[in-house]
């Protein structure tokens, strides 16, 4: 752990930052990616983000919601969306190597199931199913866990880009349901190679996709008066799934919210 001169935590303290190095770039998109990384021990929680500096754009920082929980041995994941205009998403997804060395920092946000409290309804639109399967895999270690739908969605079939992990945590553990929601059932008429070279045989069933807006397909399940609920994605996906499940009954002071 080092000292970042030009960050000043509580009480003007010198915010701590850890470095990891990256041991795996991913592409599975072509504005997609997954970045795996060893280093320090860095003290989030399941669900928090994370500030990140890149060699690729030292002088800026992006927070990052990370992919698992807390690891002893240093063990880091991050999925990393371009964002339009993004300078910095754009050069981690197109630019990271194996042997970068990332600065991570300020751990941030209560974004967090109580493991001993009602069922879970978690609505992940893109890349903000990270910190949804950080504490899906967190709660797999507490000695009991509550029931958990996952809804995930996506343009288009092509864009669900962690079918086959997913489909294997749902088989893994009896109480998580996983339920894919697609806007189109149609991948658009242009190739993805980054796409085409990461296929594989597992993933999600055409039968399994409901079909029609994330935010319209959740609030049609009625209200969750009495879950835990949460939602991450861009802040469009965000406001509008919020919305619609308070018009649908689920009070406000049940949802926890995030932007991916």
């Amino acid at each position: 752990m080092t000292i970042d001169p030009s960050a000043l935590g509580n009480g003007g303290h010198q915010a701590p930052v850890w470095t990891s190095t990256v041991v795996g770039h991913h592409r599975l998109r072509h504005d997609l990616a997954v970045i795996r990384l060893i280093g320090e021990f860095v003290p989030f929680t399941a669900g928090q983000s994370v500030e990140v500096q890149v060699p690729q754009q030292p002088g800026m920082r992006r927070r990052l919601s990370p992919a698992l929980p807390p690891s002893l041995d240093g063990k880091l994941e991050f999925h990393v969306r371009t964002v339009p205009g993004g300078w910095c998403s754009g050069s981690i997804v197109a630019d990271t190597r194996t042997g970068d060395e990332w600065r991570i920092g300020a751990p941030r946000g209560s974004f967090a199931i109580e493991p001993s409290g009602p069922e879970v309804v978690m609505i992940a639109g893109g890349t903000g199913l990270a910190p949804m399967r950080a504490q899906i895999l967190d709660l797999a270690r507490k000695p009991e866990q509550p029931r958990t739908y996952l809804f995930v969605g996506g343009r288009s079939p092509r864009d669900l880009y962690a079918a086959d992990m997913l489909t294997l945590l749902a088989d893994e553990l009896p109480w998580l349901t996983v339920v894919p929601v697609v806007d189109s059932t149609s991948d658009p008429n242009w190739a993805d190679e980054w796409y085409e070279h990461s296929r594989v045989d597992i993933g999600f069933a055409e039968d399994d996709l409901l079909h029609g807006n994330l935010a319209d397909v959740v609030s049609s399940h009625g209200a969750f008066d009495s879950h835990q609920v949460l939602v991450c994605g861009s802040p469009a996906m965000v406001g509008a799934t919020v919305d619609r499940l308070v018009e649908s009954g689920t009070p406000l002071r049940n949802i926890q919210y995030e932007g991916a």
